[in-house]
């Protein structure tokens, strides 16, 4: 294959080659889109903490929202997970909230309703949300619990006749403020297992406020939400999950997408920070030709491609239907550090320049923190991994 024209320079060992034309040129579409249309918006609006409204139409026009799933969206046939992964980098390349508001809708959202719902359940909302006339949002982690979700949830559903009650609480939720269809997770108090509910918008009981004064991801609408006797119809549980255990295959799969996520937002800091290397003159000279800054970059483009080669591999496993629950979290656990040592170092070479908005670094910098802590902790994704390799478990 011919080299992508518009191929990333840290792209050092030219993955992108891997992807068919046809996916190719949908990287593309959305590298283009992402820079032309999206990052305008960005820098103002983080810095604001608010969410442009006009972002879900861009997003409707570009037809980039369903692309995973066989028969909705714009491209019937569901794409590689290689040219998925690529695109949840390619967006969080350009801002990693904006990449997140899309990764909520597109991939928790819409996946847990695509593998947890019936035919009929697929039917009738995935279509919608492939178009984005309907936006989605995922409920799971609780004010009171993360990492013990699996056996602390403390949201209930008491089945009603042909309705489920829910009460209780979640929080850190992406998209609630505004989405019109939330997938909350809760404990049946009958059995003790944990199901899935596609609350609607405007549901009596269901209040999502959102979460002010984040120094990360601040375009994203984060929202805790209360559930006060919020009455769903049997109808709205999604009728493939029965306990944490399909939830488990939900989450392996959206992690995985983190890695990714991650690895854009080491190459959106290392781009900028080698542009401004080779502009930035200190000496008289750019200061590109410092052998310290020189070291920096290079080991930034290092974590770039050993992380770029360990997320291919993943992707072949989810391809071929054989990655396990130690595969994504040792992705998601090694992506994320490496993601945070080059944030730091392209940072550092902006100096003082480094902590404004005007050079965005910034931005990258802070919201790597967020990447970092959610779907799971670098600590409990490493437990997994040593779980795996040990056969002891570690977890309290």
């Amino acid at each position: 294959m011919e080299p992508l024209k518009d191929k990333l320079t840290a792209d050092f060992y030219d993955f992108e080659a891997l992807l068919p034309d046809e996916e190719r040129k949908l990287l593309v579409q959305a590298r283009e889109f992402m820079r032309h249309d999206v990052k305008p918006l960005v820098n103002e609006n983080w810095e604001a903490g608010t969410f442009p409204q006009e972002l879900i139409g861009m997003f409707r026009e570009s037809g980039l929202a369903g692309l995973p799933y066989e028969g909705y969206g714009e491209h019937k046939a569901a794409v590689s997970h290689l040219l998925t992964g690529m695109m949840a980098m390619e967006m969080s390349r350009t801002d990693a909230s904006v990449a997140t508001f899309f990764g909520v809708h597109n991939g928790l959202a819409m996946y847990s309703i695509y593998s947890g719902g019936s035919q009929e359940q697929r039917d009738r909302w995935l279509p919608e949300m492939a178009a984005m006339d309907k936006i989605g949002a995922f409920a799971m982690t609780e004010p009171l619990g993360g990492s013990d979700v699996a056996g602390g949830m403390r949201t209930t559903a008491q089945r009603d006749g042909d309705s489920w009650i829910l009460n209780g609480a979640k929080k850190w939720i992406g998209n609630a403020t505004f989405a019109d269809y939330v997938v909350v997770w809760a404990r049946d108090v009958d059995d003790n297992h944990v199901k899935g509910f596609v609350v609607e918008k405007g549901t009596p009981g269901f209040v999502a406020e959102k979460i002010q004064g984040k120094t990360a991801f601040r375009i994203v609408e984060n929202a805790e939400i209360t559930l006060t006797d919020v009455r769903v119809p049997e109808e709205n549980r999604l009728q493939g999950i029965n306990s944490f255990r399909d939830v488990a295959e939900i989450l392996r799969a959206t992690r995985g997408g983190v890695a990714w996520q991650a690895l854009g937002v080491m190459i959106g800091a290392y781009e900028l920070a080698l542009d401004y290397a080779k502009q930035r003159k200190q000496f008289g000279r750019p200061i590109a030709r410092f052998q310290l800054v020189q070291d920096l970059l290079v080991k930034s483009l290092g974590n770039i491609t050993a992380s770029w080669g360990m997320l291919v591999q993943l992707a072949r496993l989810q391809d071929a239907g054989i990655f396990q629950d130690e595969h994504s979290s040792l992705a998601k656990a090694f992506v994320t550090s490496r993601m945070r040592e080059v944030v730091a170092w392209s940072r550092e070479i902006f100096g003082g320049n480094g902590i404004v908005l005007d050079y965005d670094v910034a931005r990258f910098f802070a919201d790597a923190e967020a990447i970092y802590s959610f779907e799971g902790t670098r600590e409990m994704n490493t437990l997994i991994v040593g779980k795996a390799i040990t056969g002891q478990s570690a977890f309290v």
